[in-house]
């Protein structure tokens, strides 16, 4: 499976409404087109939005990714809910193998 760390700084007192439109729109959608999403988590001190989206299916995770961004239904979303954004960050993880951490 292919993981990616996304962390999103939102524009100041818009926090709740990003996360209650990405639930309602961006969460559903991603899924629907075959993208797993393992987890969310808000850092109020910051203002941050951060979610792990991962993807195991048989297309590339562009690929994949680009048909998020060019579906009807997210070129339907009004308002747009990136509005709300003020930075983007995106990483894909590596996992660390069990055996790397272990002692002798």
């Amino acid at each position: 499976m292919i993981t990616q760390l996304r962390i999103y700084t939102i524009n100041r007192g818009a926090l709740n409404q990003w996360v209650e439109e990405w639930e309602a729109q961006i969460k559903p959608l991603r899924i629907q087109l075959g993208f797993q999403i393992l987890g969310a988590w808000t850092i109020e001190e910051t203002n941050q939005f951060v979610w792990i989206l991962g993807y195991a299916g048989p297309a590339s995770w562009d690929a994949l990714d680009q048909a998020f961004h060019e579906s009807p239904e997210r070129q339907a979303m009004s308002p747009n809910p990136a509005r709300h954004i003020a930075r983007i960050e995106h990483h894909f993880l590596t996992p660390v193998s069990s055996e790397r951490g272990t002692r002798s």
